[in-house]
Order: structure tokens, then C-alpha cells, then sequence
């Protein structure tokens, strides 16, 4: 019995080392595993780039929807038409645009490295002869600084008014404004009742007048006769 005790005790502990060394074992195989696995799928993932055009005019179709065939990711192509997306190699991108044939566009498995670009050109849908409308994407803020600066706003109706009561542009329209009926009337008969007032005497001169003169004279002074170049066209 004194021999087979430490026997027993040996076989015991022989069995808890080959335990913990099993264990071990089984330990490092998953994280061997895993990390095999995370290299492969880091190797598989892409940064793809890409610009969609029409193939007739190879203009760029701004807002045109890429789309991961089966996932729930996408991207939208900006007012340039060019876009940007994380794919996985193989993946297949679905390429839609308002008025034009749905495109796909397989990722190959073969690219070295994590970066690719391509280039997916949409034809017209002549199958559809219906009035589409485009919505654009917003502008960027640098676009909106420009516009705002640069854009010319039309005068609304009071300030065509207000322009158009310019003393100045009033005496244009008087000067090319011909005269209606009864203006010419109202003429005619003021000519005429001037002429019978006068008849049987010579009417009379204002170069003779020295009221009249005294009217050009002070005219004269204040420089009414002075040529505008603003009142004459």
C-alpha cells in the first residue's frame, strides 16, 4: 500500500498536465484560426471608385444609386457623377439612374491590393417615352457661397416702378411717346382759337418780349441749355 500511493498520486498528476495542456492546445487553435480568418477578410476588402456616364454623350449622371447586389449598402454619385464605396472582392454593384437601363458591374477577386476604380457607362431607356424629373442632390456649401454671391436677383414690381417715376425716364418716353386723338385735337384746336384771336393784327413777337428775355436770361444762368448726355439717347 506505501508503494502504490505515490503511484496513484503520479498517475493523478500526469492526468491534470495532460488536461491543461489539452486545454492549451484547444486555447491557440480558435485564436490561430480567427486570425487567419480576419487576415482573409481584410485582404478581401476594397475601396472601390468609380464615376457613372451616359454612354452616348459620356456626361456625368449626378445622383445615379450604386448599389451592393443582396446587402444594404449603397452610395450615390455627386453632381460630378463620381462615387465612392467599401465593397468586398466579387461583390456585384447595381448601377440605377432615372430614364436610363439599370446597370451591373461585377468586382473581380483577382485586384492586388485594397483599391480599385471603374468607370460604368448607363444608356437611355428608349422603352420609356414618360417625362422623368431629376432630383438633384443638394449643393455643397462651397457651391451655395458661390451661387448666393454671384447670382443676379430681377426687380420685382415696385422697384420697375419706382425706376419707371424717374423724372429722367419719364422725359424719355415723353420725347419717343407719339401723341394719341385727342391730343392732336386738343392741339389742332388750341392752334386754331390762337389764330382767331389774332385776326386782322400781326400776333405777337416774344424775341420783342422783355419778360421772355428775362426768362432766357436767367435759363441761361442756371444752365438749362447745358447738354445731359443722360436725357438724350
Amino acid at each position: 500500500m506505501g508503494v502504490s500511493c505515490p503511484l496513484t498520486e503520479y498517475l493523478h498528476f500526469m492526468k491534470r498536465l495532460l488536461k491543461i495542456c489539452l486545454l492549451g492546445v484547444i486555447g491557440i487553435l480558435p485564436a490561430s484560426r480567427t486570425f487567419a480568418q480576419f487576415e482573409n477578410f481584410k485582404d478581401s476588402v476594397v475601396q472601390l471608385v468609380g464615376v457613372v456616364m451616359s454612354s452616348d454623350s459620356l456626361k456625368a449622371l449626378p445622383g445615379a444609386t450604386i448599389m451592393v447586389k443582396g446587402e444594404r449598402r449603397g452610395a450615390v454619385a455627386n453632381e460630378q457623377g463620381v462615387f465612392s464605396i467599401v465593397v468586398l472582392k466579387g461583390d456585384v454593384l447595381q448601377f440605377t439612374f432615372v430614364g436610363y437601363t439599370p446597370v451591373e458591374k461585377k468586382v473581380p477577386t483577382d485586384i492586388v491590393g485594397n483599391q480599385y476604380s471603374l468607370v460604368a457607362l448607363m444608356s437611355a431607356d428608349t422603352s420609356k417615352y414618360m417625362t422623368t424629373v431629376v432630383l438633384r442632390p443638394r449643393p455643397t456649401r462651397e457651391q451655395f457661397e458661390r451661387d448666393f454671391v454671384t447670382m443676379e436677383f430681377k426687380d420685382d414690381a415696385m422697384a420697375t416702378a419706382t425706376k419707371n417715376m424717374d423724372p429722367k425716364q419719364r422725359a424719355r418716353l415723353l420725347r419717343t411717346l407719339p401723341r394719341d386723338a385727342r391730343e392732336m385735337t386738343n392741339y389742332q384746336l388750341t392752334q386754331q382759337a390762337r389764330s382767331m384771336y389774332y385776326t386782322g393784327q400781326a400776333p405777337p413777337q416774344n424775341i420783342f418780349n422783355p419778360f421772355a428775355w428775362s426768362e432766357f436770361i436767367k435759363a441761361w444762368k442756371r444752365g438749362d441749355f447745358k447738354n445731359n448726355s443722360d436725357d438724350n439717347y
